[in-house]
């Protein structure tokens, strides 16, 4: 299972339809929180995600509509008895924010809290575990701003039945094959993994553009992306005010996507200045036609 699940598509300002920047990264039986807007918490109840199954946050900056719901669910993930460890990626200054806060409440935290810096110079690989590799990237936003990579791991390769009881391999050793083993028969053969397995198929990518102006230099962290999240804070007749303000508009990240070669974008992070968002799809969906809304409560099956 590899989806993201939209809690919050817009930017600054919340409205009563729409809440700050947060979404779901399900990566099998793990959860990823990918920014923590304020009210983050209660899309977490509306839409019956487990807390429980949370592990890492990832923060890609310290506008409030990215982080400021971060201390809340921290608070309340220890009230609700959690001891797991939680992981948290973001700014360097966010750790010294969130133990401030935690300090002035006099906060006990009822698990280990973990903090991981993200650095521009350290860009690159900064999680992976059995399932998924993450790496970040820095965008180009007012402030230091990062987006994030994820991939799911296919690390088992594919069995060949017919070659292997050729080469008499026991079914019992099929799962050491699929790891990538080579198999010593008793005569003293060497049966090469390749020889009887197949290499696993690609696994799938999922790329997060946080606050940005669009930039050349930006496309390939998408290139051949399942998915792509790119931010669409102005429809394009405002591309000279989003240049301004380091956000992009739809034909700004839907010409992304097509250069990259994605197969599907995303998009979100809408001003609350517009109520319909229909002409934010028919935008992009002119430049890259695979284009759809990020709607809160909605999954996007990677």
């Amino acid at each position: 299972m590899f989806a993201v699940t939209i809690l919050g598509n817009n930017s600054a300002l919340p409205t009563l339809e729409r809440h700050p920047t947060a979404q779901i990264v399900t990566c099998n039986d793990q959860l990823i929180l990918v920014d923590c807007g304020e009210g983050t918490q209660l899309q977490f109840a509306r839409y019956k995600i487990r807390r429980s199954r949370l592990r890492y946050v990832f923060i890609s900056h310290l506008h409030g509509d990215h982080y400021f719901g971060l201390i809340g669910l921290i608070n309340s993930l220890s009230l609700l008895g959690r001891q797991d460890p939680l992981t948290v990626f973001g700014p360097p200054e966010l750790e010294a924010i969130l133990q401030l806060q935690m300090q002035c409440s006099g906060t006990i935290l009822q698990f280990e809290l973990q903090f991981v810096p993200l650095l521009e110079e350290h860009q690159g690989v900064i999680l992976e575990d059995k399932d998924l590799k993450v790496s970040f990237f820095p965008t180009q936003h007012r402030i230091p701003c990062y987006g994030f990579i994820f991939e799911m791991q296919k690390r088992r390769r594919k069995i060949i039945p017919d070659q292997a009881k050729a080469y008499e391999i026991p079914a019992a050793y099929f799962s050491k094959l699929q790891q990538g083993a080579d198999y010593q028969r008793k005569d003293g053969l060497l049966v090469k993994n390749d020889w009887v397995t197949l290499a696993p198929p690609p696994g799938k990518k999922y790329v997060y553009y946080a606050d940005t102006r669009f930039a050349e230099d930006l496309i390939p962290f998408a290139k051949d992306a399942d998915l792509v999240y790119h931010e669409t804070t102005y429809l394009h007749n405002l591309a000279e005010r989003a240049a301004e303000r380091f956000h992009s508009t739809t034909v700004e990240a839907a010409t992304l996507a097509l250069k990259a070669n994605a197969h599907r974008l995303i998009i979100g992070h809408f001003s609350s200045k517009y109520t319909d968002l229909t002409p934010f799809e028919a935008e992009c969906r002119e430049v890259f036609p695979n284009s759809d809304l990020a709607l809160e409560g909605v999954s996007y099956i990677i």
